[in-house]
C-alpha cells in the first residue's frame, strides 16, 4: 500500500465511522471488499479480556518432529523473514521484537467494544456471514470469575457470535456451564463430548442417539449452499483441568467418529463446505487434516498461535485450509469464499485489532461499564508497580510467571516453586502499575488455591518430564496443551527432541547443587488438578507479596539450558 492508497483508505474508513481521524501508519484496512458468496469471521481464546490490552508474542515456540521449523513454531526475526514482514507495526503484531518500544508507539490491541465495531463493519458489506468463536472465551479475567462467565456470555451475544466451541468454559462446573450455554444465543457445538454411561444411567439425557452432550454440528443455509460447521472442543479437558468439575462428561480427539460424522452428513445433505471449529491446537489440527477426509476448513484455537497465512494440508487430492487467530481479541480472521461447482476459492486476511485507531461500539462500551461497575473498586486497586515488562506466552518462564513463583516462594517459605504453564494473560509494560485485575488476568481460575508440601527430587524430575512430553511429544495427538511448568529455586537442562523421560537433566537447586532423588524439598505451587487444596488463592498470595515490596524489579538469572536445538526456528537467540 503506497501513501496515496493509504490516505484514501483512511478517509474511507473515517467516513464509515469505524476509524478515528488519525494518520498513524499502521497499514490495517478494516474495510475489506466482499469476495464471493460467504464471509467467515473467526476469533478465539479471548480469555474474557473485555478491555484493550498489550500482548507480547513468544520468543520460544519450539517445534519437534515433523513440525520443527514449520508454522506456528517460528518466532522473532525468522518469522518476519519467512512472511516477508518489514513494517514496524506488523513486527509488533506478530513478534516479541522491540516489544516495549513498539507497544508505546502503536498501543493496545483488542477490547470487545472495538471488536464489535470492526465485526459489525465487516458484516455490513456482505449478504452472508458467520462469526465463529473457537472457545476459551468465558474465562480469564477477574470479572468473568466473579460473574461465572455470565458477563462473557452476554458480550458474546452482543458481538453476534453465531457458533462456538470451548475448553476453559467447562471449568466453571457442569451446572454453571449448562446455564451459560442456555443463555448463549448462538450454537455451542462439540462432536467429541459425550455423556458417560453412568451419567445416562443416572438419568441425564443425551441430545442424540450417539450420547452427545451438546450438538455435534450445525448446518447453516445460505441460498443453495449448505454450510456445515462441526465442533471440536479441547480433547483433553478432563486431564488438563480437574475431572471433578465435569464428572458426567467424556472428551477425546475421536478422529474415527469425526470421519463417520462427515460421511453421514454427506449422505444426508449436499454440503458446499465443511468447517471444523476446533480447539485442538495447530499441530493437532494439522495431523487431523492429514488423517480425516472431507474437511475443507479448520478454524483453530487453544495454542494461541498467530498464522499470518493459512496452512494448506492435502489429503488424497483434497485440500484443508487451517487458520488460527491468535488470542485475547488481538486478531480477527476474515475468510471470504467463492463457491464453484465442486470447489471454492478463498481470500484471507488476518486483521490486528489496534484499539486506538477504532471508534468503539457505544452499546458494548456501555455494557462493559455497567457490568464492571459493582466490582470496579476491587479490580482497579493498585497493589504494586513493575520495573520490567510482565508477560506470559512462551515455552518457558514468562516474567509474570516469575512474579507468581517469587510470591509463593517468599510468602509460603518454600525452597522450590512450581506454577502451571498457562498461555493466557496480557502483558504489562515496565513502569506501569499492577492492579488486582492484572493479577486476576493471569490467575482467574476456579481451582486457584496454593499448596506447600514435601516432594522428593525424583518426583520433581518426573513432573518436569511429564510436562515436557506433553509439550514436545513428536506425535501431536499426545500433546495436551500449555507450556512447561514454570519454576523457581531450581535450574535444569532440557532436550526437547529426546524421547519420553530423557529430556530433563542436570536439575540443580538454588545453591547449584544437584537435586537428589531421595531427598525431600519444600515445594509450593497452585492450580492442582488432582486434589482440592486448602491454601489461599494465588491472587491473594501475589497481592500480599506485591504490597510488601511495592516495586517488582527481579534480577534476571538463566535457569534453563536448551540442548540440541541450535537450528530450531522456534528459539530467538
Amino acid at each position: 500500500m503506497n501513501r496515496r492508497e493509504f490516505i484514501q483508505f483512511l478517509l474511507a474508513g473515517y467516513a464509515s465511522g469505524i476509524i478515528k481521524p488519525s494518520f498513524a501508519s499502521d497499514e490495517v484496512n478494516y474495510k475489506v471488499p466482499a469476495y464471493g458468496n460467504l464471509r467467515l469471521l473467526h476469533i478465539t481464546d479471548t480469555h474474557a479480556q473485555l478491555d484493550p490490552m498489550y500482548f507480547r508474542e513468544p520468543d520460544y515456540n519450539i517445534g519437534v518432529g515433523a513440525n520443527k521449523n514449520k508454522p506456528p513454531h517460528i518466532v522473532g526475526k525468522k518469522l518476519l523473514d519467512i512472511y516477508s514482514i518489514s513494517s514496524d507495526f506488523y513486527k509488533y503484531a506478530y513478534s516479541h521484537l522491540d516489544f516495549n518500544y513498539l507497544a508505546r508507539e502503536f498501543g493496545k490491541f483488542g477490547g470487545y467494544a472495538y471488536l464489535k465495531s470492526v465485526i459489525d463493519n465487516l458484516r455490513a458489506d456482505v449478504n452472508n456471514s458467520l462469526l465463529l468463536d473457537g472457545g476459551d472465551t468465558w474465562q480469564g479475567s477477574g470479572l468473568s470469575l466473579i460473574e461465572n462467565g455470565a458477563d462473557m456470555v452476554e458480550a458474546s451475544n452482543m458481538l453476534g457470535v453465531d457458533i462456538m466451541t470451548g475448553h476453559w468454559e467447562f471449568t466453571f462446573g457442569e451446572s454453571i456451564f449448562t446455564k451459560n450455554i442456555k443463555n448463549f444465543n448462538g450454537d455451542f457445538i462439540a462432536q467429541n463430548i459425550k455423556l458417560t454411561e453412568e451419567a445416562i444411567f443416572n438419568g441425564l439425557e443425551p441430545i442424540d442417539e450417539n450420547d452427545h452432550y451438546v450438538k455435534p454440528y450445525v448446518i447453516k443455509k445460505f441460498g443453495n449452499h449448505n454450510i456445515v460447521v462441526i465442533g471440536q472442543a479441547f480433547p483433553y479437558t478432563p486431564i488438563a483441568n480437574p475431572k471433578r468439575m465435569i464428572p458426567n462428561l467424556t472428551f477425546g480427539i475421536r478422529e474415527a467418529e469425526l470421519q463417520e460424522l462427515i460421511e453421514k452428513i454427506k449422505e444426508e445433505v449436499d454440503p458446499s463446505l465443511i468447517v471444523l471449529l476446533s480447539h485442538n491446537g495447530v499441530d493437532v489440527d494439522k495431523k487431523m487434516a492429514e488423517k480425516v477426509k472431507g474437511l475443507d476448513i479448520i478454524l483453530g484455537g487453544h495454542t494461541h498461535d498467530v498464522l499470518p497465512r493459512p496452512i494448506e494440508v492435502y489429503n488424497n487430492n483434497s485440500r484443508t485450509i487451517i487458520i488460527n487467530s491468535g488470542c485475547n481479541g488481538k486478531f480477527i480472521s476474515l475468510l471470504d469464499l467463492r463457491f464453484n461447482k465442486n470447489s471454492f476459492e478463498y481470500n484471507y486476511k488476518l486483521l490486528p485489532i489496534i484499539s486506538h485507531r477504532i471508534n468503539p461500539s457505544m452499546d458494548m462500551s456501555n455494557f462493559i461499564d455497567a457490568i464492571k461497575k459493582p466490582h470496579k473498586k476491587h479490580l482497579d486497586e493498585i497493589v504494586g508497580q513493575t520495573n520490567i515488562d510482565l508477560y506470559r506466552r512462551g515455552n518457558f518462564n514468562g516474567t509474570f510467571d516469575d512474579l507468581l513463583c517469587e510470591s509463593m516462594q517468599n510468602m509460603l517459605d518454600s525452597e522450590i516453586c512450581l506454577s502451571p504453564g498457562f498461555r493466557w494473560g496480557p502483558t504489562i509494560l515496565a513502569g506501569e502499575n499492577i492492579k488486582m485485575s492484572d493479577i486476576y488476568s493471569h490467575t482467574a481460575i476456579t481451582y486457584p488455591n496454593v499448596y506447600r508440601r514435601e516432594m522428593t527430587g525424583e518426583t520433581i524430575k518426573n513432573i518436569l518430564e511429564d510436562v515436557a512430553d506433553n509439550l514436545f511429544n513428536p506425535d501431536p495427538y499426545f500433546q495436551q496443551g500449555g507450556d512447561m511448568v514454570r519454576t523457581r529455586g531450581l535450574s535444569y537442562n532440557i532436550s526437547p527432541s529426546q524421547s519420553q523421560y530423557n529430556r530433563i537433566s542436570n536439575i540443580r537447586d538454588s545453591n547449584d547443587k544437584l537435586l537428589k532423588n531421595n531427598k525431600k524439598y519444600i515445594v509450593s505451587g497452585w492450580a492442582s488438578v488432582n486434589s482440592v487444596e486448602s491454601g489461599k488463592p494465588i491472587w491473594d498470595i501475589t497481592k500480599e507479596y506485591l504490597t510488601n515490596i511495592k516495586q517488582y524489579n527481579p534480577q534476571s538469572k538463566k535457569t534453563i539450558e536448551i540442548i540440541g536445538e541450535s537450528d530450531n526456528f522456534g528459539i530467538e537467540t
